[in-house]
């Protein structure tokens, strides 16, 4: 048996229908776009090259920025004290004035008294001051502050006088922060754009391609076609094996239909008029009916291989599952070695076609029928219980048998497999369980077996819940 805690649940009524449960409810991966993929790792690797470009301008801006603007700023020294030394008092009450008014440079008197703040506040202040004090002597003070007011204040002095020279402190500082972050921000945001421009061209042809091969699986291969004009040469010759492919499928969805005509007619008429012929011609009863039930198992093995190859796209409608049902049962007749216990609500309506539903419950019955005969009884019980549960209506239909090797299970639903001995004493095209798959599938639904923990095989159904019965 399986172990049950292997799978997940799968709750139909009534309860004593228990069953291992089918994998029917098992959630989905949790998937991320192709499109926000690629935006998101274009998007982190442009970002990244953002800021490791703008540490290594910063890196490579510091030195020179430093050694640049101790020597404006030693140059600026110079010439102050050049044309205060070589100018009368009268000219130099002017030239003080106008070198405060023209370049918001003050000059004043250093007085003993006078309390400063050395300016060594981060790598660049205190580079910047020893690059003043190698080029002006060792007596120079570099100060952003003095007696309270800041700025950049340079102390040198003029014939053994002292003196204290202001500057504008925009004259060392690198680029500030925030004018980084506008920057930065700009990069970023075009970058962003770029990042989504190219994964949208990466995307789009394969959003295309996505939805032609859905219309492709629909059966719809007229709106499945696409473009072999584009400018991408990887992409053309996509389109192309594409559009030739989808060709080539409606070509053998159009010779599986005339085929399936051809067989109908040409079949069945030569079995018609056997069967009339070993009514007529054959004395011995025995041999008669021998060769009648023959007859009839051809006929069964034609319509199982007409139903398997039947078109997949089919029109859902709001279907009763209670007369389905009923009418499937109603279909064995009544067997006095036959069972069936139903326990399904009443008005249980789902999204199918009512053909193909009956022939998915009358192909599992007659699956039970054959196989599910219990060992102790000789008896066949069948029950079927069904409930709504969200949007979907969950069908179970299980049998008293003697169930199927947890090893073949998966593979009972796949065309013309046959199962062990004990499951195969009937004759049969073991196509049976792929049909009710398929139908199932074509229906928007799902299919599952398990074995009951009780012994015997049930048949999970997963069926769209009728718009009646939605929430």
């Amino acid at each position: 048996m399986i172990d049950e805690s292997r799978v997940p649940s799968f709750e139909t009524e009534p309860a004593a229908l228990e069953t291992l449960p089918a994998p029917l409810d098992s959630r989905r991966p949790r998937e991320v776009s192709l499109f926000w993929r690629t935006f998101f790792l274009l998007g982190l690797l442009l970002l990244g090259c953002i800021v490791a470009w703008l540490q290594t301008f910063r890196a490579l801006e510091f030195e020179p920025r430093t050694l640049q603007s101790a020597q404006q700023l030693a140059s600026l020294v110079n010439l102050s004290r050049a044309a205060l030394v070589h100018s009368d008092s009268i000219a130099r009450v002017s030239l003080v004035k106008t070198m405060a008014d023209e370049e918001k440079v003050r000059i004043a008197p250093r007085e003993p008294g006078d309390k400063f703040r050395l300016y060594d506040t981060d790598p660049l202040s205190r580079t910047v001051s020893a690059q003043l004090s190698a080029r002006l002597g060792p007596d120079t003070v570099v100060a952003r502050e003095v007696n309270g007011k800041p700025g950049l204040w340079i102390g040198f002095s003029i014939d053994g006088d002292p003196y204290w020279l202001q500057a504008d402190p925009s004259r060392v500082e690198l680029v500030t922060g925030t004018t980084w972050m506008i920057w930065l921000s700009t990069a970023a945001v075009l970058s962003l754009m770029g990042a989504a421009l190219i994964a949208r061209l990466i995307n789009r042809p394969l959003q295309k391609l996505s939805f032609a091969a859905s219309r492709v699986r629909e059966g719809d291969f007229t709106s499945s076609r696409l473009n072999e004009a584009v400018a991408t040469s990887e992409i053309r010759q996509v389109n192309i094996g594409f559009n030739r492919m989808a060709q080539r499928l409606s070509k053998i969805e159009q010779d599986r239909a005339l085929m399936l005509a051809g067989i109908s007619h040409d079949l069945r008429t030569p079995l018609a008029r056997l069967r009339l012929e070993t009514e007529m011609s054959v004395a011995d009863r025995e041999a008669r009916e021998h060769m009648s039930a023959d007859i009839e198992q051809v006929n069964a093995i034609i319509d199982k291989f007409l139903d398997y190859a039947r078109p997949d796209h089919i029109e859902k409608h709001l279907v009763n599952l209670n007369e389905v049902i009923e009418a499937a049962v109603f279909s064995l007749g009544n067997p006095p070695d036959v069972a069936v216990k139903t326990s399904i609500p009443p008005e249980t309506l789902v999204m199918g076609d009512a053909v193909e539903l009956n022939r998915v419950f009358s192909n599992l019955l007659q699956n039970a029928v054959r196989y599910g005969r219990s060992p102790v009884t000789g008896v066949t019980e069948i029950d079927i219980g069904a409930k709504t549960k969200e949007n979907w209506v969950l069908v179970k239909l299980r049998d008293h048998g003697p169930g199927v090797n947890p090893d073949m299970l998966a593979q009972l639903t796949q065309p013309f497999f046959r199962g062990d001995a004990s499951r195969t004493a009937a004759t049969g095209t073991g196509l049976g369980l792929a049909i009710v798959e398929r139908a199932i599938a074509r229906m928007g639904g799902r299919f599952a077996l398990a074995n009951s923990s009780s012994g015997g095989l049930a048949a999970h159904i997963k069926l769209p819940v009728g718009e009646s019965e939605k929430k």
